[in-house]
């Protein structure tokens, strides 16, 4: 992070778009009326998840929020609707560590028969131990960024149509972190994605928060080939306790102590999803990162081309093998 970056984080000072890191995701929302949306928000349950849909519901969007956990995605739905009784809100299951359940998602969506204008890939596990997926595939990848891909791909068709049936453009946004500049060497292995030997959680982290990168930019890319009306971005959310850091809870607070004051609250921290998902300025704007509700440079992994077309193929070549 270069030192007027720094600095802009530290002190909430506003940036090109009017917004900084003390801004809220009401404030960046205020004055949308997004009563024509559904949007789809993944580990909607909890933490800025939540407060995403919450916020997307405030702006009149309808949200479906998948997450694993049915009781507490319940829960986070019934917390929505006692501040905002217009909220229009729904629950399906979702684990992103099982392909199958991804399948199993898609479908049920599918079936539901809505348009889908807005899919925010939110959810994720954070610096945990060594274990593999439902799938056989290291967990940090495989949830971060696996499961995503295929959710997005599965999803797309119905996005596409939307577009074209409303003339509204359709947004994606995946949710990435500052995270991605510590990966392992070359960004991705991919020869050796579940080397237990050599894992370590903290780089695991980095490399699935950077695919979220490269997908979205990948992503991106095709569809402007393609011409469709579909914008895909991807932003780190700042620095934020939520329970997404149970696997390091003690190392995390010690670093709150000596970083306070780059730490965000739950609304800081939706905010930037918030502005990508919503806000009229971006129309067109794809293939970007986003911190602070601005345009950031990500890393040269993340900006490597060659990098996100060879992600792309391998996750392909992984979801094909579940069928």
């Amino acid at each position: 992070m270069d030192p007027f970056t720094l600095f802009s984080v530290m002190t909430g000072r506003a940036g090109r778009s009017g917004f900084g890191s003390a801004s809220t995701a009401e404030l960046v929302t205020e004055g949308v009326d997004a009563s024509n949306l559904i949007a789809i928000v993944t580990g909607g349950a909890s933490g800025i998840g939540e407060e995403t849909c919450r916020v997307l519901a405030l702006r009149g969007v309808r949200v479906i929020i998948a997450a694993r956990n049915i009781d507490a995605a319940n829960a986070s739905r019934s917390r929505i609707i006692e501040s905002n009784p217009a909220a229009r809100i729904d629950v399906l299951k979702l684990d992103l560590a099982s392909l199958r359940s991804v399948r199993s998602f898609a479908e049920s969506f599918l079936a539901m028969d809505l348009p889908l204008n807005l899919l925010i890939n939110n959810a994720g596990v954070m610096f945990c131990p060594y274990q593999l997926s439902a799938d056989g595939i290291e967990m940090q990848f495989a949830t971060n960024h696996l499961g995503h891909f295929l959710l997005t791909n599965l999803l797309l068709e119905k996005m596409k149509a939307t577009a074209r049936e409303t003339g509204i453009e359709g947004r994606i946004v995946n949710l990435s972190s500052i995270a991605h500049i510590t990966s392992y060497p070359g960004g991705i292995r991919f020869d050796s994605i579940n080397d237990e030997s050599r894992y370590f959680d903290k780089l695991a982290y980095g490399q699935s928060k950077l695919a979220n990168v490269l997908h979205a930019n990948e992503l991106a890319r095709r569809l402007q080939e393609e011409g469709a009306n579909i914008t895909v971005n991807s932003v780190h959310p700042g620095l934020i306790m939520t329970n997404l850091m149970r696997h390091s809870a003690i190392l995390m607070r010690l670093l709150q102590v000596v970083t306070y004051l780059l730490w965000k609250n739950v609304p800081q921290g939706a905010a930037t999803s918030c502005y990508v998902a919503l806000h009229p300025a971006l129309r067109g704007v794809t293939g970007k990162y986003f911190q602070d509700c601005n345009e950031a440079k990500p890393s040269a992994h993340a900006r490597d081309v060659g990098l996100a077309k060879k992600l792309w193929d391998f996750s392909s070549k992984l979801v094909s093998s579940d069928q």
